[in-house]
């Protein structure tokens, strides 16, 4: 029996007609999604149309279903499809073609900075605009290419090569607490490794991303001819996530989130690098600045309003300097709450719900608190201060939940300790086993060794913020994905490779 009539593959087919016959039949970004044509396009030596003139863009000659969309998909399956393709197509175009795709997307960060920090800013209604703006500029320093040096061997037998060659797709996940920073840095690792990518990212901050997402590829499509290197779902779901992880195209995923999204990767049966949860801890000793500590500790925990997995969390602090790096932290801008106050604030930013089997009900996390200015939480706590604040701050006890929680606001619990050795111990309580990341401001060799053997953290930052471990006041490259779950640690283009070797024997040895 006849099939009916399809008439959107027709449209489609008609649409990539007047995409070969020149500019004027471009697709339109908003085009719907459709689903995948099930028969392959005629070859380009069978088609006069698909003849293109030396003058005419490059066009990418894949399924018609999957043309126009410009990385944004409703269906997972079809954007991982899209991902395969456009990963094939960018093998095609070596490495300078890698280079073409990260300078793109260094180049639109730095320039809609300010439109892309709004963006996600008036979507997410967390943290700061000129952070959210600062880290979009700094996405300049995102190692590319040239972080895939070659390893060679030379011997009596010949030579040996080994080279770091890219997986294909790459299922990623992005937090909503750096969306389209993550993305970016994301794409920049992957595509410099060779692959391409299908973002699945949160549901709270999955708007601007599509956005962002939308410009990369109609960037990257008008010099290098690639539709869809870096595809998201629009919206993203469990399923969408699911489909993902479970597409045989997909090789390996990049999580970048919370307990839940971590575990459901590392449970899916493919390798996965997972960027987790942390809650840094830090210790001043006594034996350095105080002034310089408190500083730094300021810049770390107010950023972004705290947002920062690697941000400073919670500070131990030796009892004899307890009260002089305290007055220290006010004179850096922040504001002290006295013990009502982190009560009635503590009361709020961890409710106890009702608990449904009748049994003992645990707080839990308020995360209409995440992320919120300073002012706003310290109005929760009965003080009013100016919108300019950076930071709330306020002694608490070692087992207070503004410590052992990761809470990600602009308000900061310091301890009394008795000795570094008892400030290591419970910063080590604290730091919940993570291994994410830690602070010492200190310039006794033996206490900074001693914590950092302790604690075993992916970063560890001495007598500087936390933004030291990611280049910013320190040395090093940034990235928002960091790895500490899964142990790869910062992600660069080497996280997203594969070492394949080649072997000449007895041959190209040239002394």
């Amino acid at each position: 029996m006849t099939p009916p009539i399809n008439e959107n593959l027709i449209r489609d087919i008609i649409q990539e007609v007047l995409e070969r016959l020149g500019p004027t039949g471009a697709s339109s970004s908003n085009t719907q999604s459709q689903k995948p044509a099930t028969t392959q396009p005629a070859s380009p030596q069978s088609c006069p149309c698909s003849q293109e003139s030396p003058d005419s863009p490059k066009k990418s000659q894949g399924r018609i279903g999957l043309r126009g969309k410009f990385g944004i998909f409703q269906d997972a399956n079809e954007a991982c499809e899209a991902a395969q393709e456009a990963y094939l197509q960018l093998s095609e175009k070596g490495v300078a073609g890698r280079n073409t795709v990260v300078r793109i997307v260094k180049d639109i960060c730095s320039a809609k900075a300010v439109e892309w920090g709004k963006l996600e800013l008036d979507e997410t209604k967390i943290g700061r605009l000129d952070h959210k703006i600062e880290k979009l500029l700094g996405l300049r320093a995102v190692p590319g290419v040239e972080f895939l040096n070659p390893y060679g061997l030379s011997g009596d037998h010949g030579i040996t090569l080994e080279e770091y060659a890219p997986f294909g797709v790459i299922g990623a996940v992005t937090p909503s607490t750096h969306s389209i920073p993550t993305m970016a840095c994301n794409i920049i690792s992957m595509a410099a490794a060779g692959n391409a990518a299908v973002f699945n990212a949160h549901p709270a901050a999955y708007r601007c991303a599509v956005t962002a997402a939308r410009v990369f590829n109609e960037a990257i499509y008008r010099e290098l001819g690639i539709e869809n290197l870096a595809c998201i779902i629009e919206p993203p779901t469990l399923e969408s996530f699911a489909a993902i992880t479970k597409h045989p195209n997909v090789k390996i995923l990049c999580v970048t989130g919370g307990p839940g999204v971590v575990k459901a990767a590392m449970s899916s049966g493919k390798r996965a690098i997972c960027a987790g949860p942390g809650n840094p801890p830090v210790l001043v000793d006594g034996t350095s600045n105080l002034d310089t500590a408190a500083r730094c500790v300021v810049i770390g925990a107010a950023y972004d309003n705290n947002l920062l997995c690697i941000g400073e969390k919670e500070v131990f602090v030796l009892e004899p300097f307890f009260d002089k790096f305290m007055a220290a932290l006010e004179k850096q801008g922040a504001v002290r709450l006295t013990d009502a106050q982190v009560e009635r604030l503590a009361k709020e930013a961890f409710p106890t719900p009702q608990s449904k089997s009748g049994g003992p009900s645990h707080p839990v996390l308020n995360r209409e608190l995440v992320g919120r200015d300073a002012a706003v939480l310290a109005k929760i706590a009965g003080l009013e201060v100016p919108a300019s604040t950076p930071l709330l701050f306020a002694e608490t006890g070692p087992d207070h939940l503004f410590v052992i929680e990761e809470q990600m606001m602009p308000f900061l619990p310091v301890v009394r300790v008795k000795s570094v050795e008892d400030g290591i111990a419970k910063a080590k309580i604290a730091e919940r086993g993570y291994k994410h990341s830690a602070m010492i401001h200190s310039y006794d060799v033996a206490n900074m060794t001693a914590m950092a053997k302790a604690l075993e953290t992916t970063l560890f930052v001495k007598n500087g913020s936390c933004l030291a471990g990611l280049g910013n006041g320190g040395e090093g490259y940034p990235n928002f994905s960091i790895a500490t779950t899964t142990g790869e640690g910062i992600c660069n283009p080497r996280t997203f490779t594969r070492i394949r070797r080649c072997v000449m024997v007895d041959k190209l040895r040239i002394f």
